[in-house]
């Protein structure tokens, strides 16, 4: 090996064994030749002072190789080296056998550190953390994440890693159409598989490409379901929701589709009814309309066997939707639609000849976990966790004498309130610095508030602060509930 490195060109060694380094050595265009190379000595020299006196080389900082840097500036190597031979003997860099040239612990700043200004959208994670919409980040899989990398890309073929295909990958489509038909009943095949980064994002292309004018969605919903198709340009108009989930016989004739959370209603948590389910789907064949429905939470069910997706009743009426924000993290940015297949070509064309946006990395490793049973180790040993959390919350609340309905599955809890009192507490937990949401917040524009809620994520807290952030939520909802045994919690 020295004897090959020996008779390689000394920048082509330069070249693999260095790193980068950005310094700012342009030559002044008004200067002679005469004394260039001093003064390009004292550039140098002068420039990796600048740069360990205003932090962009921390202590501790490995620099360059002198040959490395005097390729990359156009130095000489004997001119790099009595510059970093230079800033050793003052204090600023240190050289050590066999661990190279680094920056001194020592080495101080001249000039005060420049600060960051505070910026108004970062704000720091609240006291006790109820918010929604996210599982709890300490149950990520990260073994297998990582053993499912370093199989999926390993096992990847070269052309793997070029332009992603707007359909998705083949191995994820695969994967999907099985595990979807196996834990949801889905009927879907590869083909009828559109992958895309999110359920709001799948939601937009809809509205691009197959949607009408008018489209319904629930009276009580989560709010990006109608930003998302407005978005797109469609108008989103409410029907009523009940105890047996979306009232489907006050559908609108003008509308030409519905969009539902029918496995576990957001955010009151009801299944639709199987009349209602059957209801639904005649509706949409007798019509010629589609139903689009987000199987939100639907693999996170704890008192029975999971509802099945609306899907197998009717494949050739409904689009469906799902994602991993939920079973893995908001951070994984994979969704999928699965389509009628007249829809297919719509929709992908519409995506353009190149995948904007999924990870096609993220893609084969998701492929890579479902088909080892990874992803369903996890979903079993979420749903065990969420439950154990859910059963907590629900007993402290129910030795207060309130009850949560709808509670079945996900991530969140309704505490029913009176309308009056919601933005009260709400007012009052923003000011004790816990995060929660009021039911009005997931209502329609058009419909008018008759009840009230609180609605509080309980996969969100970190596991050390989930009893201390429930005793905060019982003594808010002591200070306003008439029922004053929730104080003695």
């Amino acid at each position: 090996m020295e004897s090959r490195v020996n008779s390689d060109p000394w920048t082509v060694v330069a070249e693999r064994l260095g790193t980068d380094l950005y310094l700012d050595l342009q030559p002044d265009p008004t200067e002679t030749a005469r004394g260039r190379g001093a003064r390009r000595r004292q550039s140098l020299a002068s420039a990796l002072r600048e740069a360990i006196d205003d932090g962009r080389l921390p202590p501790g900082t490995r620099v360059p190789p002198y040959r490395s840097l005097a390729a990359d500036t156009g130095l000489a190597r004997g001119t790099v080296a009595a510059v970093y031979q230079e800033l050793v003997a003052e204090g600023w860099l240190v050289a050590r056998q066999g661990s190279g040239t680094r920056v001194a612990d020592t080495a101080q700043r001249t000039t005060a550190p420049r600060l960051t200004p505070a910026s108004s959208s970062v704000r720091s994670a609240p006291r006790h953390d109820f918010s929604l919409g996210q599982p709890n980040p300490s149950l990520f899989p990260r073994r297998d994440w990582i053993a499912a990398t370093r199989r999926a890309v390993t096992a990847a073929p070269d052309d793997a890693f070029g332009p992603g295909d707007p359909h998705g990958h083949p191995a994820l489509r695969t994967s999907l159409a099985a595990y979807l038909s196996r834990a949801r009943g889905v009927r879907t095949t590869p083909d009828q598989i559109v992958v895309t980064t999110s359920v709001k994002s799948a939601l937009e292309l809809l509205s691009r490409t197959v949607f009408d004018t008018t489209i319904a969605v629930e009276s009580h919903g989560l709010p990006f379901h109608r930003q998302a198709v407005e978005r797109g340009g469609t108008a989103a108009v409410p029907i009523p929701i009940d105890g047996g989930g979306a009232v489907v016989d006050a559908l609108p004739h003008s509308v030409s589709a519905v969009l539902l959370t029918p496995s576990h209603q957001y955010p009151t948590g009801i299944a639709l009814s199987p009349t209602r389910r059957t209801a639904v789907i005649e509706w949409a064949r007798t019509s010629g309309r589609l139903i689009v429905e987000d199987d939100y939470d639907g693999e996170l069910r704890y008192d029975r066997e999971p509802v099945g997706a609306l899907q197998a009743l009717g494949p050739d009426a409904v689009i469906y939707t799902g994602s991993v924000s939920k079973s893995l993290s908001p951070a994984v940015r994979i969704a999928w639609l699965v389509l009628p297949p007249p829809m297919v070509d719509t929709v992908v064309q519409a995506k353009g000849i190149r995948e904007p946006d999924a990870s096609v990395v993220d893609q084969l490793i998701l492929a890579d976990l479902i088909d080892t049973g990874a992803y369903d180790r996890h979903i079993r040993r979420s749903r065990q966790f969420y439950r154990r959390r859910r059963d907590v919350l629900t007993a402290r609340l129910a030795r207060t004498g309130v009850d949560v309905p709808g509670i079945a599955a996900g991530l969140h809890a309704v505490i029913p309130v009176p309308a009056d009192i919601e933005p009260l507490i709400a007012a009052e937990a923003a000011r004790r610095d816990i995060a929660l949401v009021g039911l009005s917040g997931f209502r329609h524009p058009d419909v008018p508030q008759e009840s009230g809620g609180i609605v509080v994520g309980f996969g969100t807290p970190s596991a050390s602060s989930f009893t201390t952030d429930v005793d905060a939520l019982l003594d808010l909802l002591a200070d306003y509930l008439p029922n004053r045994r929730l104080r003695a919690e």
